[in-house]
């Protein structure tokens, strides 16, 4: 997915030699460009962008006002002719300030520094986000307790007294009963298609007749869970 970005300045030269040189990267799509920062104000209201080059002598609401007016702020760059206001904006969190005339080696290493900061909020917003996946601890061993994600199960089997816990990760085996492990998962996110099966709804490819297929596997649907099961895994698709 490209970088959004805002281009704000009242001199139509430096938007035009932003705009050549972003136009060189692939990486990188100019959303819109304004002469003034009122403009720019307004189309944030609606619109959202990643990155904003901001120029910082502007008529009626200067680069250093913009700012602080912005709530959520995206990735900001300074643009400015002047570079005594660059302690200012650093303490605004301006994640660079490019000198004019911008020479394009230069620019190139703010257009860096814009795909680090997104490649690192984008891995830290990942990692939240595995925090609070669900999961269960099954005990694989007499000692081992083994975490695993519910979104990663594929299929549950029974063994009579054990199970074989099918994943996207791996396989393992579980002293319990599959009516007593069922009861242990969200019954919207999984189903038990036969005395010896429950599956995740979610990881199944297909559903032919009388079976379903999973990772290029077919599991039979016992004839007592047929007509619930149907209903419930194609329901699930709506």
């Amino acid at each position: 997915m490209k970088i959004k970005c805002l281009i704000i300045d009242d001199e139509p030269l430096a938007i035009n030699i932003i705009e050549n040189y972003l136009g060189k990267m692939e990486n990188f799509e100019i959303v819109k460009t304004f002469g003034n920062a009122i403009d720019g104000l307004n189309f944030l209201k609606n619109n959202t962008v990643d990155v904003i080059f901001l120029d910082i002598n502007m008529p009626v609401l200067d680069g250093i006002n913009f700012i602080k007016s912005l709530e959520e702020p995206p990735l900001l760059v300074i643009t400015s002719a002047y570079d005594e206001f660059a302690i200012e904006t650093y303490e605004l969190d301006v994640l660079d300030y490019l000198v004019k005339p911008i020479e394009f080696p230069r620019f190139m290493k703010s257009l860096n520094k814009i795909e680090r900061r997104l490649d690192d909020t984008t891995k830290s917003s990942t990692s939240e986000n595995t925090k609070e996946r669900p999961y269960l601890f099954v005990k694989i061993d007499k000692k081992k307790m083994k975490k695993i994600f519910l979104d990663e199960i594929l299929v549950i089997e029974s063994l009579k007294d054990y199970l074989k816990i099918n994943t996207i990760s791996g396989r393992y085996i579980v002293h319990s009963t599959l009516t007593d492990f069922t009861n242990l998962l969200p019954s919207r996110d999984f189903i038990r298609i036969h005395r010896s099966y429950t599956v995740a709804i979610d990881k199944i490819d297909a559903v032919e007749g009388n079976s379903i297929e999973i990772e290029g596997l077919r599991y039979v649907i016992g004839r007592s869970y047929l007509e619930e099961a149907k209903q419930k895994i194609l329901n699930s698709s709506i």
